[in-house]
């Protein structure tokens, strides 16, 4: 566990309860944006150490942002010229926390993790109608990647990358 200012980072598993609140809390965030929730695959497993990361930060002991990242292998022949290199999922965190600098913090910590585990690249997908974590990622380094992923061929969807070594 970490704890930066008022916030506290947890690793939990992607099942946690507290993890699967705020997935179903982002997933309803989805549905209002874009008509629809994230169908994207996700493995639980995928998320469990040394393969990948899966955070909670709590304020005052309540559950207030999330987010992680998966390895990306040679299942993904699309981002081999990241490898070796992680993907973040569900960044997300609730209304009522926005605005005190919690999802940069979040991503800090992920990028942190990965970087000790030795992934030379972050990568993400988001989506157009999410200026706020475009502004975000774009603001902490991330520049336009070629598209990868269950959303490449997707209209509305935007693919990131950070360099992290």
């Amino acid at each position: 566990m970490s704890t930066v200012d008022t916030l506290a980072i947890e690793h939990v598993g992607y099942d946690h309860p507290d993890a699967r609140e705020l997935i179903a809390e982002v997933q309803a965030e989805y549905v209002q944006r874009y008509g629809g929730e994230d169908d994207s695959p996700v493995d639980p497993a995928e998320f469990a150490d040394p393969q990948g990361v899966f955070a909670v930060a709590y304020r005052d002991g309540i559950p207030v942002a999330m987010g992680g990242w998966r390895r990306h292998g040679d299942e993904h022949p699309e981002t081999a010229w990241a490898a070796p290199c992680v993907e973040v999922k569900r960044m997300y965190v609730r209304g009522t926390a926005r605005g005190h600098g919690f999802a940069r913090t979040l991503l800090t910590h992920l990028e942190t993790t990965a970087r000790e585990r030795g992934a030379r690249w972050l990568l993400l997908e988001t989506g157009s109608k999410q200026p706020e974590a475009i502004a975000l990622y774009r603001s902490s380094g991330y520049r336009d990647v070629p598209p990868f992923g269950f959303y490449a061929a997707t209209e509305l969807s935007i693919h990131l990358g950070k360099q992290l070594t």
